[in-house]
């Protein structure tokens, strides 16, 4: 399905140089801020009090917050889990402070500003170890994902597509923290869930992109093409699908990011740094790296063999 067609390619390569003198800027602003600002991690990796309660009518989420962040509890969590009568909140640590004395005081802050006092049916507290534990899982499942990716590269095409398309995504990935570094967003479980989707839907995209650069290498009339006239023609040539595909998905997290509420906002809003990222390095920045690792039509065609003829 295509909305349109261009009949002349793009000459993207001729700028390959300027598009990723630009990516490495951003990357390496990216790194500094994760370097100066770290990541500000929530409850889920930080530690603090989980509870549950129960309405017997459907609270308002908003005041809830409110009261929480006017008390001092800063950074907590609030949000519906089965029906819209049960709610589950989090909140931080606070020195001189047990979990006992959190729930309490918690209890009466959202019975204030609720107007009715529900029913506590879950207290628990998540001790730093557990946080540290979910870091170093979710480090291991980037990691796996990662290897996961460029053995599959390499399997399918070659192993300089599989380094190019890993080094585009980590870029991605990398960006994305360095957005959360700089403005100090809150980093919870969702949004490494949130990097974690990014990474498979980036490598997507460089996917269609590498099929139709091998398509172009083997096709008999294009023998004549240069290396960056092959890349040209295979970004040209998919741009079509890739606005129609990154267009509907963003339209998607964009619903989220507007009318999610504040448990989706960071989830959609790491989503859509990752999707516009996504794009441009998986058009502009990998397939620049294919050509620069030596990419040739050699790798794809095999040569014909001739057989000689017995001698009789």
């Amino acid at each position: 399905m295509e909305f349109f067609r261009i009949h002349k390619d793009i000459p993207f390569m001729k700028r390959a140089l300027l598009f990723n003198v630009i990516s490495l800027i951003t990357f390496m602003l990216a790194v500094f801020f994760l370097f100066t600002r770290g990541l500000h991690l929530s409850v889920e990796f930080t530690g603090g009090t989980v509870m549950e309660v129960a309405y017997k009518e459907a609270p308002q989420l908003e005041p809830i917050r409110q009261a929480l962040d006017k008390a001092g509890y800063t950074d907590s969590l609030v949000q519906n889990f089965g029906t819209s009568l049960d709610v589950m909140i989090r909140v931080p640590n606070r020195a001189n402070e047990s979990s006992t004395q959190v729930s309490t005081s918690v209890m009466s802050l959202i019975s204030t500003a609720s107007g009715t006092k529900p029913e506590l049916r879950r207290t628990e507290f998540v001790g730093p170890q557990v946080g540290k534990e979910l870091a170093e899982d979710g480090a291991m499942a980037l990691l796996v994902v990662i290897c996961g990716i460029m053995l599959y590269l390499a399997i399918r095409f070659e192993w300089r597509f599989a380094v190019a398309a890993i080094i585009a995504n980590l870029h991605d990935v990398v960006i994305i923290l360095g957005f959360f570094a700089c403005f100090q967003w809150e980093f919870s479980l969702p949004v490494l869930a949130a990097v974690l989707a990014v990474l498979g839907y980036s490598v997507n995209e460089s996917v269609v992109v590498f099929d139709r650069v091998r398509e172009s290498f083997r096709n008999s009339r294009m023998r004549s093409f240069t290396v960056p006239q092959i890349l040209d023609h295979a970004i040209t040539s998919t741009i079509s699908r890739t606005i129609i595909t990154h267009g509907c998905t963003q339209m998607m997290v964009l619903s989220m990011l507007f009318f999610g509420g504040a448990t989706l906002h960071f989830f959609a809003l790491a989503l859509t740094i990752g999707i516009c990222f996504g794009i441009y390095s998986s058009v502009l920045v990998a397939s620049p790296l294919v050509m620069w690792l030596g990419v040739s039509r050699e790798q794809f065609v095999r040569p014909v063999v001739k057989k000689e003829e017995a001698v009789v």
